[in-house]
């Protein structure tokens, strides 16, 4: 694990991207600051600019430096969920401008699972994450399932963790309001 960590962050420092296990499925990342590394996930995914992803963290007390405004709650909520879900900010910041959806709100996940969270951690700044799937296509949950059109786009495919059954589903999705009230989008 630690030499596909090194691998992976040299990529992402360099502005590539990189095909990874996730704490839900595999996915493509890049640096969520660089917006040439956004624009080629575009690219790889065949996916228009008018959609956003999502950026991923490995801890809670980086959400100052990414979100705007933070409503109370949301320290309690954090701490409170124990599976994979994606919540939803307004008032999205320091992050490339194409990972920005167009109303300024951002989809930030905090990861738990150990590859993902000290690869974020070693490289230093949050990564967009996309699945590892051709846009419209299903979403892969184990490693083969991975489209070689995908395989061949990246800039770096990690070793650790392909013969793993991820049985989680995609993330939960809640949008939080500055005010702090909250909706669920996806369970």
């Amino acid at each position: 694990m630690e030499e596909d960590i090194k691998k992976a962050i040299k990529v992402l420092k360099g502005g590539g991207t990189i095909l990874y296990p996730t704490d839900t499925i595999w996915g493509i990342g890049g640096d969520a600051t660089n917006k040439s590394a956004v624009s080629k996930i575009y690219k790889i995914k065949s996916r228009g600019a008018d959609t956003s992803y999502i950026v991923l963290l490995c801890k809670a007390s980086q959400l100052n430096k990414y979100v705007k405004i933070l409503p109370p709650i949301i320290w309690d909520l954090v701490e409170s969920i124990d599976k994979p879900t994606t919540i939803i900010y307004s008032g999205a910041k320091n992050l490339a401008k194409n990972v920005i959806h167009k109303d300024g709100t951002i989809g930030i996940r905090i990861v738990k699972d150990e590859f993902c969270r000290r690869l974020i951690e070693e490289f230093g700044k949050p990564i967009v994450s996309t699945s590892a799937n051709l846009s419209g296509d299903t979403a892969p949950f184990i490693f083969r399932d991975i489209s070689e059109v995908i395989k061949n786009r990246v800039d770096y495919i990690v070793e650790s963790n392909r013969n793993i059954i991820n049985k989680t589903k995609a993330s939960t999705i809640i949008k939080i309001n500055d005010n702090g009230e909250f909706d669920i989008i996806r369970q």
